[in-house]
């Protein structure tokens, strides 16, 4: 599957999953149904028989009636399949809540990205979407520590999110400047309470990095001085952690800000990471920002989309945080046309005076993906949880290019 394909999948996945998690019914009246790819048709069919038969004895007379609609409208739609996709097939069927007490059936049929692992239905107030959510998480995770004598942090990055979990302070006593036999004691005592504060951090690290080690990547271990490689090398962690470590870094700080610049240092080692490349593509288009109109950034929803008309725009970068939605309303008496961000409050026809009409909505995310594919532009959408994707979504709403050339100032003759 081409690299824009699969992001635009990813987004439309994720978007479904936030929709999907908003709805509420008001009884046990939503159902949850999983097929794996290997599983028949018919023996599904065969099984929301017996539920309906089952469910035909629901004391709510409401409730029932809903639950029976619900399945009756799955088995329909199953009519249309002669077997599973090859990742399987979830369905979201069920009347959901709507303004006071009125309800109204709603249905969600997805593809995931990843197969359906085993059969399952559920009848609850909610959709049950647990598992799907499972499949948006970074499968990508490393672990993460940095550490001296005075202090120590352990974290994960999970894709482009850096989590810290543990910071740890030590209690080892600084240099002193006793001298003779006093100086020598002081130093054991030292040493003593450095061992004790690593065999601690071990312990930490072993219990947080042993439940989910077959799962990580790899681990990177940074800090300032040697102290690093000396608990590394002395088996104050379990043989299978130590095994998984990538490389030592040297790093300023051992506090959180001591994790992200560990990450940065790793990440140049590290091609492969989602957060370089992320971080690279950030970086490149902000060098290109400096560089002012001699630069080849654009930035600004409208700059965007006539950069693409033109066919300008050589990667176009989006946020994965982007939820927006064009409505696009026509008047019936003039046929005069307009575009709107929201549905608007007053939809009377500038030209005429009577009230438009909603013609149809987009997904704008979806509409720059086919602009771009028209235009020949890579799209590259960048996660929420980096900084890089903090800063493109804050500073320049979350829609920005590199373009191909520097486009041309337009002068004015006389």
């Amino acid at each position: 599957m081409p690299s824009d394909e699969k992001q635009l999948r990813r987004y439309e996945f994720k978007k479904a999953l936030e929709e999907l998690s908003k709805q509420k019914g008001r009884g046990t009246e939503l159902i949850s149904l999983y097929i794996p790819p290997e599983r028949q048709i018919y023996d599904v069919v065969a099984y929301l028989r017996d539920e309906f038969s089952t469910s035909s004895n629901i004391k709510s007379k409401s409730t029932r009636k809903n639950v029976l609609s619900a399945i009756e409208s799955i088995m329909s739609k199953l009519k249309y399949y002669k077997q599973p996709p090859e990742t399987g097939l979830v369905f979201f069927v069920g009347h959901v809540q709507k303004r006071g007490d009125q309800t109204e059936m709603y249905s969600q049929i997805i593809e995931p990205p990843e197969p359906v692992q085993t059969f399952l239905y559920k009848c609850d107030s909610q959709f049950y979407t647990e598992p799907l959510m499972a499949q948006l998480k970074a499968k990508d995770v490393y672990g993460l520590i940095v550490i001296d004598r005075k202090e120590c942090t352990v974290g994960f990055l999970n894709g482009t999110n850096i989590v810290s979990i543990v910071n740890e302070q030590s209690l080892v006593p600084s240099k002193h400047h006793q001298g003779g036999q006093s100086s020598r004691r002081y130093e054991r005592l030292i040493e003593i309470a450095a061992n004790d504060y690593f065999k601690k951090m071990g312990e930490i690290i072993n219990n947080a990095f042993m439940p989910i080690i077959r799962d990580m990547k790899g681990v990177f271990i940074g800090g300032p001085g040697s102290t690093k490689n000396f608990f590394f090398e002395n088996d104050y962690m379990f043989k299978d952690i130590t095994r998984k470590v990538v490389d030592l870094y040297d790093v300023g700080y051992t506090d959180e800000s001591g994790l992200r610049e560990l990450v940065e240092k790793a990440a140049e080692s590290m091609k492969d990471m989602e957060i370089a490349r992320e971080k690279d593509l950030v970086n490149r288009f902000m060098r290109e920002v400096r560089k002012g109109d001699e630069g080849l950034a654009v930035y600004g929803e409208k700059e965007v989309a006539q950069a693409l008309d033109r066919k300008s725009v050589d990667i176009l970068i989006l946020s994965e945080g982007i939820r927006k939605t064009k409505y696009y309303y026509v008047c019936p008496n003039c046929q005069n046309t307009a575009e709107f961000d929201a549905r608007p409050d007053d939809n009377t026809c500038p030209k005429c005076g009577s009230a438009m009409e909603m013609d149809h909505e987009d997904d704008y995310v979806k509409t720059l993906f086919a602009m771009a594919e028209q235009s020949g532009a890579t799209v590259e959408m960048i996660g929420e949880d980096s900084d890089e994707g903090k800063l493109l979504k804050k500073a320049f709403g979350g829609i920005v290019g590199i373009l191909r050339y520097v486009p041309q100032k337009t002068t004015n003759s006389f």
